[in-house]
Formats: structure tokens, C-alpha cells, sequence
């Protein structure tokens, strides 16, 4: 069919959607509670008398540019640098809220039905139609009607236990449960029973995950409205979703919440989606993060100021000895209903939703005669703290012809690294979706080293932060077994021609046991980094590949949200021992982030690329002052956006959106421009352009996580 026909079709579904809302929203409320909830909130350009601009990016580059030549009269531009519990936006934008958590997905308003999980962070919009004519999902579609996934990492608070009543964002989902009548314990009952607790845990899993919902744009007022009447689904954190774990040997065969072995490589649930990335052929990769907190961490050697812990599995003169059984302190692993444990190894990855495949369906390779469909675990990228992945493309953000696929991901902990994964065969014109999926299956992983960074800050080299003029120089590692790159703490170890490969499989070196496969090096990729004595960075967030830079060469940026705490190794690369790390490592003062740029000469074989700060975070409440950056977001022309995390706790102003000014002929180059703004002690995520760029979508995210709000209900 064509594009207009199921634009006309979604318009009619709208007439009923918008008249119908109010009253379904108010029946979520009385049955939820008041606020405060996450939201997706839709920031649509309606026009402006100062600008020509038919679109939200151009017309805040209009605003630049007049503002660098002084003829806004008035107006203000950026946005004001101040904290309300309300979206603010500048003028010409209209505001409204799409969705928040707990409202149904269908017409279905029963407690069992799909229903918007909890925190929402990254978002991918699809604009209907985007497939046609062999287009990537990216500015391609429709700008009026799209299909939008939106990731859900976590519910704020603690859950009940046995001996405690839940607090912050839990309250509100032991209400919903108790108004629903499933749950009949008092929601501020300080003692749980076991039935109790377990209902609840099996519902907090159902909060995490994403959502895969049809959007529509009213033509008459410009406010987006979920079309309910669409086959909208929810992929979860219980064993009603599924996925293949690929390039990944797991510790044990995973079971379902009933306790039911599933197939080899199968496991249940994702966790602690934070960011992601949008394919260029049309799947989601939504990341798992902080999965510690739901079965316990693999990695258990590391303490919270990144001192190595001794007798915990890593010790020197052995091989790596991890615990993957259910930790029974974690938030799922405290269930009574120990059937339902899950392995700690079942996540920590990179993985690809299929959106809009049933959540039950995992990935079946074509090379092992499956389909092609369905959704995986990228194994053979390994398990990190992932925030979020990028791809290499050209300037219509479609994978390059002769070129093996290349994926980057950033570890998103205090000294965490960033990766990139090259496929062993390369795309071909014409190959399939499924031909196309099934490059991801093998390749080798490679980890980024910033030679030179000062060990004390993580984003200086000789106390003064890189520039395009004067980068910084880095080398990407190969980290597996057989690597033969040159491990960089190997000189200050004494063995200056060390390998990489072989200093993993050391069982003494830098003061850690050895790996006895690459499969094990996968499991744990900051151990493996820490090993070889790669450069610790300051938490690297968000990762985008950009295709358009305004350098004119295609380049890849990098938010370095902030620091705080101390480091693992030394300058050199080598680990402070258990007993004096305490005492001897350095604690990095930043508190306010950075915006880096990396680029690279060759993305497939170069082995060497240079690094400058694009722009670092700044204290104060000034026009331009903002801190901690946190996700990126990109638009047609390149323009680079983002949005912040922790400044309302660094500089008490909110959490926005920004346009980063990289244009050397302003005056404003390298400053940050507020676009908007989200309500008080609430993270912007996810911000998204529609297919035309009119609208701009972000998640209001932990909204009242420790200030008052009762954001949406006002």
C-alpha cells in the first residue's frame, strides 16, 4: 500500500484516540496514584516570525546565527537557565505529553494488559513508510504517523522486602497493584510475606524493558497521541521476552520464571535498558546497563572506589573464578521464588530488538538455517555496563558496500572504556536483512586506548584538555587471546614486546588472574581492560557515529558524563595493589563532564586515532553553564544535540536539551545552546527527531527521584 493510505487510516484511528485520552488517562490515575511518572514528551515546531525555518534543527540554527549577530531583539535565546517542574521550551515550540508510565498500550485498561513501563530513556523513532525504496530508518518515513520504541532501565527507590515497605517510585507500583487487586498487603506494610513479595517482584519485571507503540500527529492542534488501536507491544523483564545470547557461551542453560530449562543459548528478560542505537536496517539495539542491581554483578573483585578486592575470584596465580548463580541481596534475586533466579551472565549486553516480532521470538541465524528474525544478545561484542552502540555509515546513514559492519559501545561506569566490534565479512549491496543481521554473529572486539590522557583528571594531557589543533593520539587494541597488539602497561611490567594476548592469559599479570578463554574475556571486559592497562575514562555515555560532520570527515562523538571517584590503575597502566589502593590511587575531580571527539583514519583496519575535547562542562548558573552531559542525538545535517544528566544536582538548574554550536565562524563555537528543559530533579534521555525534524522527543525521566514533583498530573 502506499504511504498516504495508512497515514489517512492512522488520521481516522486519531479522532477517536484524542477524544477518548483524557477520560483513559484519568481512570490510570485514579487507579496509579498521583505522580510522579515518567514520561515521553513531544516538543513540536509550530513557526516563528524571527525564522524561515520549517523545522525545529533549522530554526535553532537561525536562532544562532542571529544570536552571534545580535539581532534576536530581545527574545530569549537559550532558554532560561533555571529549575521548574514543568517542560519549558523556546519560543515556537509547543509541548505535550505522548505517554507515561502505567498508561495501557491498547484499549485494554485490564490490570494483565500491555501497559508503558517504568523511567523511560532512549527512544528510535521509525516514520511510517521508512522501508520503502530500500531507506534507512533515520530521517526516512513519515513525519505525521511512526512507529516509536522507548527503552524502560528502572523503577526509582527500593522495592519492599521481607522486613521493609517499598520507598519512592515503588510506592506508586504497590499502589496500582493493591487498587488492581493483586496484591493485598498494605502498600506501606513494613513486613512482607512470601507470596507477597514474590507477586511483586514478578510485577516490577514487567516495568523494565521497551515499548514498541504507534505515535500519530493531529493535524488540526500538532500534539502526538498513541494510536491504541495498533498492535502495540511490550518486551520485558520476565521470561515472556526472549532472546539469543550469539557469540557467547553462558555459564548454565537458562530457564524461564517457571523454571523450565529453554533452548541452548536462550534466556529470559531484559534489564536496565538505558540508551541504545537505531540499525541502518531497522532493528532497535537497546542497552543493558546497571543489571548488577537485578541478579548480582559477575565481576564481584572490584569494590566501589575500584580497588581490587582479594579472595573474590580474580586472585593473582589463578584463573578467573566468577559466581554467576542469582545473588540473593539483589533486587530480583531476593525473590522467594527461586525457580525464577536468573544467572548473572544472562545480561550486560548489547541487544537487538526486532520491534515489532513477538517478544517470545529469539534470533535463529541464517547460517544456522533459521530465519533471520527475532531478537538477540550480541555476545561476541561482551557484557559491560552498555549505554548505548553506533554503527558506521555514509551520509544517508546506510552501511557501507565492501565494508564490514562496524559497531561502537560505551561502558558507562567510573573507568569505563569504549569498544568497537568489526564483523569478520563485509555488506553487500542488496543482501537481505537477515544476510545483513547475520554479519553481526562473528567478528573481532576491539578496545580504545587514550594514550596520554593525565591519569589524575581522565580528560587532560599535560593539565590542559586536547584540542583539534593539538589531539590527543590513541590506539584501538585487540582483545582476545590471540591478540598480538602491544599491551600498554607491558614496559612499565617489564616486558616492553608483551602482547595483549598473552598478557590475558597471564595468570600473575598486573596483579590479576589469567583468562582461559576468550570466551571468559568477553564476560568480563573491564577486567580484561584493566588487565592490559588500558586508560580509564570518565564514564562514557552516549556514542554517535556522524556521518555529516561539519569538519566535512566523518567523525565519532563521545559524552563523558563526570567522575568523582578513584581510579583502578596508574599512569602507566599499572594496578594499585589491594592495600594501598585506598591510600595511593588518584580521585578524578570531574565533576562536570565532556563532549569528546574521536576520529579515525581507517573505522575497518586503522589501528590509531586522534581525540580533542569538543566542549567541557562547566559550574554556575549562567546562560551557557551546564554540566554532565549524557545522551546524544544527531540531526539530518549533522547538527549535534544532548542532553544532560546531574546537573540539577551540579548546578541546581534542570536537566535540558542542547544544541552544541560547532561552527568556527561564531563566537559561540564550542557553546552549548538550551532548547529545553524538563521538570525539577528529572533526567532529559533519549531526545529523537521525527522523519522531518519538526518534532523533537525526549524522555522525562525519574521525575521527583529527590525533589517534590508531581509531574505529568498538573
Amino acid at each position: 500500500m502506499p504511504t498516504n493510505y495508512f497515514k489517512i487510516r492512522s488520521l481516522l484511528f486519531l479522532a477517536v484516540a484524542m477524544s477518548t485520552a483524557l477520560l483513559l488517562a484519568s481512570q490510570v490515575v485514579a487507579q496509579t496514584g498521583d505522580a510522579p511518572k515518567s514520561s515521553v514528551v513531544a516538543v513540536t515546531f509550530e513557526g516563528s516570525d524571527v525564522s524561515e525555518a520549517d523545522n525545529a534543527a533549522d530554526y535553532v540554527k537561525d536562532l544562532v546565527e542571529m544570536y552571534n549577530q545580535d539581532k534576536l531583539d530581545g527574545m530569549q535565546f537559550p532558554l532560561a537557565n533555571s529549575s521548574t517542574d514543568s517542560v519549558r521550551a523556546l519560543e515556537g515550540f509547543a509541548t505535550n505529553v505522548v505517554i507515561s508510565w502505567l498508561d495501557p498500550l491498547t484499549w485494554d485498561n485490564s490490570p494483565e494488559a500491555p501497559r508503558f513501563g517504568a523511567n523511560a530513556d532512549y527512544i528510535a523513532y521509525f516514520g511510517e513508510g521508512w522501508d520503502e525504496e530500500g531507506a534507512a530508518p533515520q530521517f526516512s518515513g513519515s513525519g505525521d504517523v511512526a512507529w516509536m520504541w522507548v527503552n524502560h532501565e528502572y523503577v526509582s527507590g527500593t522495592p519492599p522486602m521481607t522486613s521493609t515497605a517499598p520507598t519512592g517510585q515503588h510506592i506508586l507500583l504497590a499502589n496500582a497493584l493493591q487498587n488492581w487487586g493483586v496484591l493485598t498487603t498494605g502498600v506501606t506494610a513494613q513486613t512482607w510475606d512470601k507470596e507477597a513479595l514474590t507477586t511483586y517482584i514478578n510485577w516490577y519485571k514487567k516495568q523494565l524493558g521497551g515499548s514498541w507503540i504507534k505515535i500519530v500527529k493531529d493535524p488540526a492542534t500538532g500534539q502526538w497521541a498513541v494510536d491504541r488501536s495498533a498492535a502495540n507491544l511490550r518486551y520485558d523483564g520476565t521470561s515472556n521476552t526472549q532472546t539469543n545470547v550469539v557469540g557467547y557461551n553462558l555459564s548454565a542453560v537458562a530457564k524461564d520464571d517457571a523454571g523450565k530449562a529453554l533452548p541452548k543459548g536462550v534466556v529470559p528478560g531484559i534489564q536496565a535498558n538505558c540508551s541504545g542505537g537505531q540499525s541502518p536496517w531497522g532493528t532497535v539495539f537497546t542497552a543493558e546497563e546497571n543489571w548488577q542491581d537485578y541478579y548480582g554483578d559477575v565481576e564481584t573483585w572490584w569494590s566501589g572506589k575500584n580497588g581490587f578486592i582479594l579472595g573474590a575470584g580474580a586472585d593473582p596465580g589463578s584463573v578467573f573464578k566468577p559466581t554467576y548463580i542469582a545473588s540473593e541481596t539483589s533486587e530480583f534475586g531476593q525473590s522467594p521464588d527461586v525457580k525464577a533466579h536468573q544467572n548473572r551472565d544472562s545480561y550486560g549486553f548489547l541487544v537487538e530488538i526486532d520491534p515489532g516480532v513477538p517478544p517470545m521470538t529469539y534470533y535463529q541465524s541464517i547460517a544456522l538455517k533459521g530465519t533471520g528474525e527475532g531478537h538477540r544478545k550480541v555476545g561476541a561484542m561482551g557484557r559491560a555496563h552498555w549505554e548505548n552502540s553506533t554503527f558506521v555509515v555514509d551520509e544517508n546513514w546506510q552501511l557501507i558496500a565492501g565494508q564490514p559492519i562496524v559497531m561502537y559501545g560505551g561502558d558507562d561506569r567510573r573507568n569505563g572504556r569504549i569498544y568497537k566490534f568489526v564483523s569478520a565479512n563485509p555488506y553487500k549491496t542488496g543482501m537481505s536483512k537477515a544476510e545483513t543481521r547475520a554479519l553481526l554473529d562473528e567478528g573481532k572486539l576491539y578496545v580504545a586506548h587514550f594514550a596520554g590522557l593525565d591519569n589524575k583528571t581522565g580528560d587532560t594531557i599535560g593539565g590542559e584538555l586536547p584540542t583539534e589543533e593539538t589531539p590527543g593520539t590513541g590506539q584501538w587494541l585487540e582483545l582476545s587471546l590471540e591478540s598480538t597488539d602491544i599491551a600498554p602497561n607491558g614496559a612499565a611490567l617489564g616486558n616492553a614486546k608483551m602482547t595483549v594476548g598473552e598478557a590475558l592469559k597471564d595468570v600473575k599479570w598486573n596483579g590479576l588472574g589469567g583468562f582461559s578463554s576468550n570466551n571468559d574475556v568477553l564476560m568480563a571486559l573491564h577486567t580484561a581492560s584493566a588487565k592490559i592497562g588500558v586508560m580509564e575514562l570518565n564514564r562514557p555515555e552516549d556514542i554517535e557515529w556522524n556521518p555529516l560532520d561539519i569538519s566535512g570527515t566523518p567523525r565519532l562523538y563521545v559524552t563523558f558524563t563526570k567522575h568523582g571517584q578513584q581510579t583502578s590503575l596508574d599512569e602507566k597502566g599499572v594496578m594499585y595493589a589491594a592495600d594501598k589502593h585506598d591510600a595511593e590511587a588518584p580521585k578524578r575531580p570531574d565533576a562536570v563532564g565532556s563532549i569528546f571527539v574521536l576520529e579515525e583514519t581507517d573505522a575497518v583496519a586503522g589501528k590509531e586515532f586522534t581525540y580533542f575535547a569538543a566542549w567541557r562542562g562547566t559550574q554556575g548558573q549562567g546562560v551557557f553553564d551546564v554540566a554532565n552531559p549524557d545522551n546524544l542525538m544527531l540531526d539530518a545535517d549533522g547538527g549535534v544535540w544532548f542532553g544532560t544528566d546531574g546537573n540539577f544536582g551540579t548546578n541546581k538548574t534542570a536537566d535540558a536539551l542542547y544544541y552544541l554550536d560547532l561552527d568556527p565562524a561564531h563566537e559561540t563555537y564550542g557553546q552549548p545552546f538550551r532548547v529545553i528543559a524538563g521538570p525539577s530533579d528529572s533526567e532529559a534521555t533519549g531526545p529523537a527527531f521525527s522523519s522531518d525534524m519538526g518534532t523533537i522527543f525526549f524522555s522525562v525521566q525519574h521525575p521527583g527521584e529527590s525533589v517534590y514533583s508531581d509531574w505529568p498530573n498538573r
